[in-house]
């Protein structure tokens, strides 16, 4: 399991405004559930989006949101989970980079919340392990983040050249285990 935090960087050509620095890790991974971290330093002009309550919805990268990637060994199929403050989620599969997108099917909803104080903000997400494709599976963890005056970030364990790309095979800087078993 990822126990330490892992550093994300800001894609050089979207730097922060007033964010410091992200770190995200697996915080705790069972047969029931996958639980992640994103810690936020800095976060006095963050936006977070308005609580929507659960449920599935697209788009949800064009505000602040936090994202896995996940890509089983030996294939290029790989999932990809978005998790906003609001509540909401999506999960989808691709069959290769950036092909055949369709919904991933869940067998609950993620859990996510959201906590801020002046400079610090903590976004925990649960994940149900029934949703998550085989492991072991190369990781890659990101955070799309706006602050005021619409100043966006792209934040991620490594970026390719070029603009932003989370699908890309250089964001998949780390890889996810199974869990224990007891």
């Amino acid at each position: 399991m990822i126990s330490a935090a892992l550093p994300l960087i800001p894609h050089p050509d979207h730097p922060p405004s007033s964010i410091r620095s992200i770190e995200a890790r697996v915080i705790g991974f069972d047969a029931n559930w996958l639980r992640l971290r994103w810690r936020i330093d800095g976060a006095g002009q963050l936006v977070i989006p308005a609580f929507a309550g659960k449920g599935r919805a697209d788009g949800l990268w064009t505000t602040t949101c936090f994202e896995a990637f996940l890509r089983p060994d030996g294939g290029d199929a790989y999932v990809e989970l978005n998790l906003a403050p609001s509540e909401r989620w999506a999960a989808y599969d691709f069959s290769a980079y950036r092909e055949g997108m369709a919904e991933r099917a869940f067998p609950r909803e993620p859990e996510c919340s959201m906590r801020k104080g002046e400079q610090l903000a903590i976004f925990d997400a649960a994940v149900p392990a029934g949703g998550l494709p085989q492991l072991p599976a190369a990781l890659g963890l990101s955070a799309v983040i706006e602050e005021e005056r619409g100043r966006i970030s792209y934040w991620a364990l490594a970026h390719p050249a070029g603009k932003p790309d989370f699908h890309h095979a250089a964001c998949f800087a780390t890889t996810l285990e199974p869990p224990p078993t007891a």
